[in-house]
This record gives C-alpha cells, sequence and structure tokens, in this order.
C-alpha cells in the first residue's frame, strides 16, 4: 500500500519566544514493512542541525529557530509504502538490547489493578501470552476521546475504564513488562477509513520482544497487530519518550499547539 501523509505540528505564543531547539522523530523507520520513497521536513524559519540514527534505530533531526517570533509550523509531508508483516518489526536496524525495555516509567508504573490484570494474563508461550493481555486491555479500557489527557497514567487510564491509543499502550507496556516481557511504546500514523479519504490518523501502540521473533506490535486499541495501514516512526518507553517532537524554548508566555494529521491512500 501506498499511503500519503500531510502532518503539521503548529505552535503560537501569546508573547514572543526569543530562540527554539527542536529534536525531531518525524522520519518513518526504514524496514521490511515499510520505506519511505519520499519525505520532507521543514520548520518555519529553522535551521537544520546535527542528524543522526539513534540505538532503537529512529532518525532523530535537530532545529533551531532564532527569534523574535510568535508562531512557528513543523511540517512533514511524503509518501510511503508499506507492506503487512503481520505485526513483526523485520529488518530495523537497532542496538539497545530488548532487555533494557523492561524498564518501567512513571507513565507505567503498576498498581495493584494493572498487577492482577496482568495476573489474568494467559497462553502457551510468550507470543499466545502477549495476545492475550493486548485483549485484556481492549477490554479493560474502552475507546473515548477526550476522557483522558496528554499525562494520563496507565494506572490512572485502567480505573477510569476509557481512554485513546496512548492509554491502551501504556496499559499493555505495563502489564507486559509484569510478565517480563520487553514492551516499548511506539508513534506513527494509521490509515483507517475505507472509502480512502484522508482523516485525523496520528497514531500509538505498543510493541512487545518475543525471543525468537523479535519485535512485534498490538495495537490493543483496535485489537490487532499492525498491518500495512500503519506507518511506524519511532518508539520509546513511553509516549513523552517517544514524542515525535521535543525541544526548549526561551521567552516567557503561555503555548498553544494545534496538530493537523492527514492520511490517504494513493
Amino acid at each position: 500500500m501506498k499511503l500519503k501523509i500531510l502532518h503539521e505540528t503548529r505552535y503560537h505564543y501569546d508573547l514572543p519566544a526569543r530562540n527554539l531547539i527542536q529534536s525531531l522523530r518525524l522520519t518513518p523507520s526504514a524496514s521490511d514493512g515499510q520505506r519511505a520513497i519520499e519525505w520532507k521536513i521543514e520548520v518555519t524559519g529553522g535551521i537544520r542541525g546535527p542528524v543522526f540514527r539513534d540505538g532503537a534505530g529512529d532518525w532523530i533531526e535537530g532545529w533551531t529557530v532564532r527569534g523574535p517570533l510568535d508562531e512557528i509550523a513543523v511540517h512533514c509531508s511524503g509518501v510511503v509504502e508499506t507492506t503487512d508483516l503481520f505485526g513483526i518489526l523485520r529488518g530495523h536496524r537497532e542496538v539497545i538490547n530488548p532487555l533494557a525495555y523492561l524498564r518501567g516509567t512513571g507513565t507505567t508504573a503498576p498498581d495493584a489493578a494493572l498487577t492482577d490484570l496482568a495476573k489474568g494474563g494467559q497462553g502457551d508461550g510468550a507470543l499466545n501470552l502477549a495476545h492475550d493481555l493486548s485483549r485484556r486491555v481492549q477490554a479493560a479500557i474502552a475507546y473515548r476521546p477526550g476522557v483522558t489527557h496528554a499525562r494520563t497514567t496507565a494506572a490512572e487510564a485502567l480505573a477510569l475504564g476509557e481512554g485513546v491509543c496512548q492509554d491502551h499502550a501504556h496499559a499493555l507496556i505495563a502489564v507486559a513488562r509484569l510478565r517480563d516481557l520487553p514492551a516499548r511504546y511506539v508513534s506513527g500514523y494509521l490509515h483507517s477509513t475505507i472509502d480512502g479519504t484522508p482523516h485525523e490518523a496520528a497514531h500509538a501502540w505498543a510493541e512487545i520482544h518475543i525471543e525468537g521473533l523479535g519485535w512485534i506490535g498490538f495495537d490493543a486499541a483496535n485489537g490487532c497487530c499492525p498491518d500495512d495501514r500503519y506507518v511506524r516512526l519511532g518508539s520509546g518507553l513511553d509516549a513523552p519518550d517517544a514524542a515525535p517532537i521535543r525541544g526548549m524554548r526561551a521567552g516567557p508566555g503561555a503555548e498553544m499547539l494545534s496538530v493537523t494529521v492527514r492520511v490517504e491512500e494513493i
């Protein structure tokens, strides 16, 4: 499948910012399951700095913007060709030992309810256990936008019983680690409309490492493994660690954020 992607992140400042530094994880991963036919990143008034591939295999770009500035836009566009590999991340270059992803974070810290959910997971072998844990998370957290926020933890989402893809991913990561399965957060895009029309499509899911198979994606929000509708950007221990855009600015005042993402099949 060939997917055309348009992704714009726009920042507005009520008082002019003096300078801005950003680290962008916005380039689609290179693997057997996807390749970028064309891809371009533009930052309003930005100067492109160091670029490198980190230990997890993600392509990172550094950008700086000199102020004063009231607004800045980060614009990504391109075409990505995808292949359905049944969720298996194959041909992806990385050097971090999977065991490093057993380490917990604040957003994935387990409480009693998550521990009980993890204990209930069953399956003959690690792969079947991972599938069962994903089904349990989907059943425990109903998909409902607007009830959680960017800093909601896995424990809070499970207690609420509702959330979005970020919450499903955090909860699945938490219960997988409780069962000694390395797990990580993945950010990307999802083409989900049958008629092929553009739509809001920023998405997140989890990857669980299975001995002998490697990293396998599990989208508990949709009850499936990623296929050719998915485009993978990058990964981390949790959502903040895998954020597509991270940065800091110099200057007082408040910041307002708006994001537009469109994915269509071509």
